[in-house]
């Protein structure tokens, strides 16, 4: 007996594991109920097990490419703590809040193409994912196979359950090579297809389809092999006025063909596409009007007799037709293509792609958020289709994808013009305690703290502000983890190599007493160049400690008494300052002179 859930197995009964595998509380509630579990799970499917858990025990969110419904993927959703997501489509992507990292691993039936789609949208969301392609190789190989077969015929079988899922793959896969493909789960359907005599005819089978289906499709397909008339049995026929009747065009609304251009009208052009009557082309239906007599145009069958016995023919739905066909061609190739803004919607863009309809998310409108999506009408803009719904016909497009492309390409062209020791000009962006981000041309670059300045830095602000336009030179350049390490201290002049020529030996300027020692006080005269005040330079008396006379984050003034560039040293003196500051304080002698007057 085969059961759907957990209460209805008998306690202590033997279980088998289905191939798709179960997920942890099964196993679980299946062992304290005293059964005997035979697990069939696929061993691929086991090892999926096995990796979303161990993800989940090391607190990796996992992220699983699948149909949420399906036994398999539900399985292994039951191996993550706490639950894992799923995705399916690119709204499915669009819908995952932002992670640093995740696990991603597929349903074993998944096409290649799309986990590939799929998880390439997902690098936008996710910053460091674990991509594993966990696509079952006999699952891959019968896809590429099914996709090979296709190719080269002109009818083609896939037979399986239709809620099967990898059937359902083949019989995607295979609808893109051959048109003319069919579904099927028993051979009493071929009935319904039509095929001739020089059809070239393709099989194949879902993974869980029987053999004996199989064997019963190849039959019924040899026996109608043998029914459908060859060239040679039809012309041993006598042709009577009905045959004759036979050999022309058979036509029906919505078929596609081609004829001659025979005679035009003011309004119409009149076409022979081999049947009993002409067809007619409104001249608005045309895709244009630059046509001559004896030209053979394509056109779609309307209607096969318009109440006054004509064909009316038209060329907009083949069009429209090849439009949606080029759209297809172009997002498998994964080609960009052209659209006009026609209208704001609740969520997004509405906008002409070659004459279909498609619609932008805001979300994916630009890099940033937006405002007034309707500042985006009649706009023509480069679009990248991400989502196509062939039987609706429904496309969703995206600028922001674009826009990302084009980024990434001026950017891997900036980084190539970069070059380690040039001195480049930028804007300080951003401030941290451990340095300054500055924009060089759309990159931003790292001054380290000790980057910023000669002298010690207890916070970027103290040297650099926000918006500040600056000179860097660049140190090092990463492109590929785009990090790129910049200095500002190295493109001003070390402090030693001018001190000469700012502070001359007699002159007197100002600095800050920074740090004090038992026989001087060390006074900054700017960031990286500090001098020493002798502890007998301190004052204009003998002092017993230097503290006495200064402290650390005084303001003095101080003479320069020496120079020494080569050794780093600067000789000052507070003593001399006072010294001569209490000279200029003392009167001249004539101001104690006293007039004649006076005496």
């Amino acid at each position: 007996m085969s059961v759907d859930s957990i209460s209805e197995v008998p306690q202590g009964a033997k279980v088998v594991i289905r191939s798709h595998g179960v997920g942890r509380a099964e196993i679980e509630a299946l062992e304290a109920r005293g059964c005997v579990l035979q697990d069939a799970t696929c061993p691929f499917v086991a090892r999926i097990h096995e990796m979303v858990r161990a993800a989940s025990e090391a607190g990796t969110p996992v992220i699983v490419v699948g149909e949420r419904a399906h036994p398999e993927v539900v399985g292994i959703l039951g191996w993550t703590n706490p639950p894992g997501r799923t995705v399916m489509c690119a709204q499915d992507v669009d819908a995952l809040p932002a992670m640093e990292r995740a696990l991603i691993v597929s349903q074993t039936t998944m096409v290649r193409s799309r986990f590939d789609a799929l998880c390439a949208r997902m690098k936008e969301k996710i910053a460091s994912p674990d991509i594993r392609p966990t696509i079952c190789p006999a699952t891959r190989d019968r896809q590429a196979e099914a996709t090979e077969i296709a190719a080269r015929a002109d009818v083609m079988i896939v037979i399986g359950g239709r809620q099967s899922s990898n059937s359902k793959k083949l019989y995607q896969l295979a609808k893109k090579s051959c048109p003319r493909t069919y579904f099927i789960e028993t051979a009493d359907e071929l009935d319904e297809i039509q095929i001739s005599a020089s059809d070239t005819i393709g099989i194949t089978a879902g993974a869980s389809t029987p053999d004996c289906i199989i064997k019963e499709v190849v039959a019924r397909m040899n026996d109608i092999e043998k029914k459908v008339p060859t060239e040679e049995t039809q012309e041993q026929a006598v042709m009577t006025m009905e045959d004759v009747e036979s050999t022309l065009v058979q036509l029906r609304p919505g078929q596609v063909v081609t004829g001659t251009v025979v005679q035009i009208t003011e309004d119409e052009v009149c076409v022979n596409v081999g049947y009993k009557s002409d067809g007619i082309v409104k001249k608005s239906d045309l895709s244009s009007t630059d046509v001559k007599i004896g030209d053979e145009i394509e056109a779609e069958v309307v209607k096969v007799n318009d109440g006054e016995g004509n064909v009316l023919l038209s060329q907009k739905n083949i069009i429209n037709r090849k439009a949606w066909e080029e759209i297809v061609a172009k997002q498998e190739a994964g080609e960009f293509v052209e659209g006009v803004g026609k209208e704001a919607v609740k969520g997004g863009l509405l906008a002409d792609v070659m004459g279909v309809r498609a619609f932008i998310p805001a979300s994916q409108l630009s890099l940033r958020y937006v405002e007034k999506i309707e500042e985006f009408v009649g706009q023509t803009m480069t679009l990248k289709i991400i989502e196509i719904d062939k039987t609706k016909k429904r496309i969703v497009a995206s600028r922001k994808a674009v826009l990302l492309v084009e980024e990434a390409a001026r950017k891997k062209e900036l980084w190539n013009t970069f070059e380690v020791g040039s001195v480049v000009k930028g804007v300080v962006r951003r401030l941290a305690d451990f340095g300054a981000f500055v924009d060089i041309g759309g990159v931003d670059g790292l001054v380290h703290v000790t980057d910023l300045s000669w002298g010690r830095v207890k916070h970027p602000s103290d040297v650099v502000s926000v918006g500040q336009e600056i000179d860097v030179k660049i140190l090092n350049v990463d492109p590929e983890r785009e990090r790129i390490s910049l200095s500002y201290k190295q493109t001003q002049p070390r402090p030693w190599t001018v001190a000469g020529e700012k502070y001359p030996v007699g002159s007197v300027v100002e600095g800050k007493v920074v740090r004090i020692t038992t026989f001087g006080a060390f006074v900054e005269l700017e960031p990286g160049l500090d001098g020493l005040v002798h502890i007998s330079q301190c004052a204009l008396t003998r002092i017993a400690k230097v503290e006495d006379a200064v402290n650390v984050g005084d303001i003095v003034r101080v003479k320069v008494l020496d120079v020494n560039t080569e050794a780093k040293r600067i000789s000052l003196s507070i003593r001399e300052v006072l010294e001569d500051e209490a000279l200029d304080s003392v009167p001249e002698a004539d101001e104690f002179a006293m007039d004649d007057d006076q005496i």
